[in-house]
């Protein structure tokens, strides 16, 4: 497919541009978007480069989302728009107006705020390190100091939901459940808060984990990937989380995103 047969959409951005990246990504999903490519500009200051992204976007009939705090420049995205016919979707002003008039306070109109090097940062930097030194139960000694620790049997999204939280500032330890691997004591000395089961239908395990064995070349039909295997490890996993009495979440078709919504939900 040539560059000129694909429809385009610009996000404009006086930071890195990926709140209006996720975004417009979100909205992609809900369509047939194969012949749609998204092209970002980044760290926008001045009104020429508005002015020649918007030329570009009329040029190809695209239209532009962005997120601009600094005032001259939403104005002029704004003139350009009517006057070049390109449609801009402001991603954050409605946001940004709402809060004004709603809490009467004024917006410090300062990008890059979201990766600013603040506490916040900090922790979440603290956090992802945690998760890779406890992940897939390398370190049981430290599930202590775990704010979150998720146990499931092989493939259920451990270690990218732990990643994932991490971002969030959490720190999550994650541990595998086998039959024959003794849990750690630790587990035991945790609050039901803090721990949260995944598991899965057989089936989609089984497929999971054939794909896994084509992935790293073992051969086909491994104890690892057979039916039998997994209903034996789910059941094992389904009687430990009981005993230790904490949520299950079946994660069976969910994204990601979605267990973790799920998950942060168990710890508001």
């Amino acid at each position: 497919m040539t560059q000129e047969a694909q429809h385009i959409i610009y996000i404009c951005s006086d930071a890195v541009g990926e709140t209006a990246d996720a975004v417009v990504r979100a909205t992609m999903r809900q369509f047939d978007a194969h012949q749609v490519r998204i092209k970002r500009f980044a760290q926008v200051r001045h009104e020429d480069e508005i002015k020649s992204m918007m030329e570009e976007a009329a040029l190809h009939g695209g239209f532009v989302a962005y997120t601009l705090v600094q005032p001259e420049l939403r104005e002029m995205i704004r003139e350009e728009s009517i006057r070049l016919g390109v449609r801009a979707v402001d991603i954050m002003g409605p946001v940004m107006q709402a809060f004004i008039d709603t809490f009467n306070d004024s917006p410090k109109r300062k990008p890059g705020l979201l990766h600013e090097m603040d506490d916040d940062y900090f922790r979440r930097v603290e956090a992802i390190e945690f998760a890779v030194k406890c992940d897939d139960g390398r370190d049981t000694n430290a599930l202590l100091q775990a704010q979150l620790v998720l146990l499931g049997v092989s493939r259920t999204s451990k270690t990218p939901l732990s990643i994932f939280l991490a971002h969030k500032g959490i720190k999550v330890g994650n541990f595998p459940l086998v039959p024959e691997v003794k849990v750690p004591k630790e587990l035991f000395m945790l609050p039901e808060r803090r721990i949260i089961g995944l598991t899965m239908d057989a089936e989609q395990l089984l497929k999971i984990r054939t794909e896994r064995l084509k992935a790293v070349g073992l051969p086909y039909g491994a104890k690892y990937a057979t039916l039998q295997r997994i209903m034996e490890e789910l059941e094992y996993a389904n009687g430990l989380m009981k005993q230790l009495n904490c949520p299950i979440i079946n994660v069976t078709d969910k994204a990601i995103e979605e267990t973790a919504g799920i998950i942060m939900g168990f710890m508001a």
